[in-house]
């Protein structure tokens, strides 16, 4: 497994001081998340070939490599004229991407859950565009579920992805939204299960604790108004939450997964540097035995 970090934590630094931060805390391999100056959340790249040759030279000085590129937009959009743009603002990733060498790139499902069939008919004709440019770069793709996407649960989520039917496609387990993969009417989460029923396409996990929004211990979170349609998580430390490590961890070895292990904390900005060695060595302790 690469041992990567997601330096959100650190997105106030200047590109190059975060890359040696990185560095400076252990890691070898950093994915490349939504960034105000080169990748911007649901907007086109604004990285030119300078700014797209200082994050080269700027991971070659500091001996860290890209395990992936993190890109976020509304590819399944019922509205087609967002999907067409959002398209658009992929090519251009695809095409960054392949000039900073990183064989990878992973993105969420996107799109709106109340409008399911229409966000996935939208995504499968941005698919028919994408594919042949991943394809022509050498870039693979791993695809998570995401809470209030389009598709948030577990089973579909990978039979979606199987579908796509390129082995080159795989699919991304996010460990602090377990307790949503799991499905709306189940109080706990089966990480082992969810993680088998993956299989032979799980090729990348995130991983962060977080607490079970679902228990049956009463009001554990008091959302307004009632019935809001809206999704809660945390990303906080190994230990601080209620996701099953044990189970996470012992089916990652059990189906002995070959991909990226990405330290996803995004909770303790005050204690960036603490979390995120502490994370390192604690998924170095898990996975390297």
């Amino acid at each position: 497994m690469k041992f990567a970090l997601d330096p959100c934590m650190f997105r106030a630094l200047p590109l190059d001081e975060r890359v040696r931060t990185v560095a400076e805390l252990g890691y070898q391999y950093v994915e490349l998340p939504p960034r105000d100056d080169f990748m911007p959340f649901f907007l086109h790249p604004w990285a030119d070939d300078e700014r797209v040759a200082d994050l080269k030279n700027s991971l070659r000085r500091h001996g860290v490599q890209l395990s992936s590129v993190l890109p976020l937009y509304k590819w399944p959009s019922p509205d087609e004229n967002e999907r067409q743009t959002a398209v658009r603002y992929w090519k251009r990733m695809i095409e960054i991407t392949a000039e900073l060498a990183c064989p990878l790139m992973k993105s969420e499902f996107n799109g709106r859950p109340d409008r399911a069939a229409e966000s996935e008919a939208a995504f499968w004709r941005s698919m028919e565009e994408l594919l042949p440019v991943f394809e022509r770069e050498g870039i693979a793709l791993n695809l998570e579920a995401y809470p209030d996407d389009f598709c948030e649960e577990n089973t579909p989520a990978v039979d979606l992805v199987r579908a796509v039917n390129k082995p080159w496609v795989d699919y991304l387990y996010c460990a602090p939204h377990s307790f949503h993969l799991s499905g709306a009417s189940d109080v706990g989460a089966d990480i082992a299960a969810m993680m088998r029923y993956a299989g032979d396409k799980l090729h990348h996990v995130h991983i962060a604790d977080s607490f079970n929004h679902k228990s049956s211990s009463g009001l554990r979170y008091i959302l307004n108004p009632p019935g809001t349609a809206a999704r809660i998580h945390q990303h906080l430390d190994i230990g601080q939450g209620e996701v099953d490590r044990d189970s996470f961890f012992g089916t990652l070895r059990e189906l002995n997964v070959d991909g990226v292990a990405t330290a996803c904390v995004l909770a303790w900005k005050e204690r960036a540097r603490e979390s995120s060695a502490f994370m390192l060595d604690r998924i170095s302790k898990e996975l390297s035995a």
